[in-house]
């Protein structure tokens, strides 16, 4: 008993059939996928958790074919374990704190706010306005761009890019999306090789200045290639995750409107949270095992796959009370929205920031929100949003 990824009813509500598969077990063996998928909060916990599960990269076949996106994977920090993995977290970490957050946090409230005015504007001129591509969608990709140094003139390339690119973590990908995701991949990595150069001369007050320069213990710094794949990274973690955080999480108080009305400064907090388990924007993370690993007594041999289910784990009522209930005031919350263990997502501090900017404009300039039509949902399993989010005034 699994269920079939590409099935529209399936991509419209997973949980019930997540709910069926946690009672019947907490490891099964999906065939159309080829991978063991774990279900329970326990056994996500642990998959994430295990130093013999890990992130080992495989190249896509035929290699010729995907030099560009193998080149960003091969040198990501997301996807080696120690010791590479080690030396290439602490030299980002290194430059993440050197104060980009705090240094972004009023800038974030600024723009959300005037994104939020643009969607207000375009409700009172026509009626309604879609979430999505007038603050969800800008927000993030104009923070990373920040973050990074994109000059202003250039950022309209990165969502494009982003979006073709994460499509290659679907399963079943058609080759024509496949060969998108490639042509994708190698113009980011030629763009980021002229801004690294050009940083390397002209440093600037950005992340990848400081990702240009910092140097480890022992005077070790970061390649080219990883400088290009950690840039990478934080756009597509930092993109896609906060676009569907916000979007699905509008969506889920939109559909619970005492939560929408309960919404308030001292919530917020709490709210993130909980629309980060709610309705997953990452619903599966996969890992290899390195060798004989036993996982809620499933047994995997050494270069097999397990995934963790991350959205059955967040409606897991073993851990979360009332699992299935929208609560934004819900405070003993252990999601594992941003992972857990080695590979504990670095940008969360930027991303909780992201959204909580998002959700704070949004309630104060347009408190009387109402879908203005039901959104379409994205088809793709693995990364859950939807296409757009029609508003209006209510």
């Amino acid at each position: 008993m699994t269920f079939d990824q590409r099935d529209p009813a399936f991509i419209a509500d997973p949980y019930p059939a997540f709910a069926a598969l946690r009672e019947a077990g907490e490891v099964h063996h999906h065939e159309q996928m080829g991978i063991a998928v774990a279900v329970s909060h326990a056994a996500c916990s642990a998959v994430l958790r295990h130093r013999s599960v890990g992130r080992i990269w495989s190249d896509v076949k035929p290699v010729e074919q995907f030099m560009a996106f193998n080149l960003l994977h091969r040198n990501s920090m997301l996807e080696n374990e120690p010791p590479a993995h080690t030396r290439l977290r602490r030299l980002v970490a290194a430059a993440f704190g050197r104060g980009h957050v705090e240094r972004l946090r009023p800038w974030v409230a600024d723009l959300a706010d005037k994104l939020v005015d643009e969607l207000v504007a375009k409700i009172k001129d026509q009626g309604q306005g879609d979430l999505l591509a007038h603050v969800a969608a800008p927000l993030p990709v104009e923070v990373i761009a920040e973050l990074l140094g994109v000059p202003q003139q250039d950022r309209y390339l990165l969502q494009p890019w982003s979006n073709a690119i994460v499509k290659m973590y679907e399963y079943g990908l058609p080759a024509e999306q496949q060969a998108l995701a490639e042509r994708a991949s190698t113009e980011f990595v030629a763009y980021l090789r002229e801004l690294i150069a050009l940083r390397r001369v002209s440093p600037g007050n950005d992340l990848v200045s400081d990702l240009v320069a910092v140097t480890d213990t022992d005077g070790a710094r970061l390649t080219e290639d990883e400088l290009v794949a950690t840039a990478v990274l934080l756009l597509m973690a930092g993109h896609e995750a906060t676009v569907n955080v916000i979007g699905n999480g509008v969506y889920a108080l939109m559909r619970h409107r005492s939560q929408w009305e309960r919404l308030s400064p001292e919530l917020m907090p709490t709210a993130v949270e909980e629309l980060i388990r709610y309705d997953s924007p990452l619903q599966l993370f996969e890992r290899t095992a390195t060798e004989r690993v036993e996982i809620a007594g499933h047994v995997v041999e050494p270069g097999e796959k397990i995934a963790a289910l991350l959205g059955a784990a967040a409606r897991d009522p073993l851990v979360f009370e009332n699992p299935d209930v929208l609560d934004i005031g819900r405070e003993k919350n252990q999601h594992l929205g941003f992972g857990m263990g080695i590979h504990y997502c670095l940008g969360a501090p930027l991303a909780r920031i992201e959204v909580e900017a998002a959700l704070s404009s949004l309630h104060r300039k347009l408190p009387g929100a109402v879908l203005a039509e039901e959104p379409n949902r994205r088809a793709e399993f693995v990364i859950r949003g939807l296409h757009s989010l029609p508003l209006s005034a209510g």
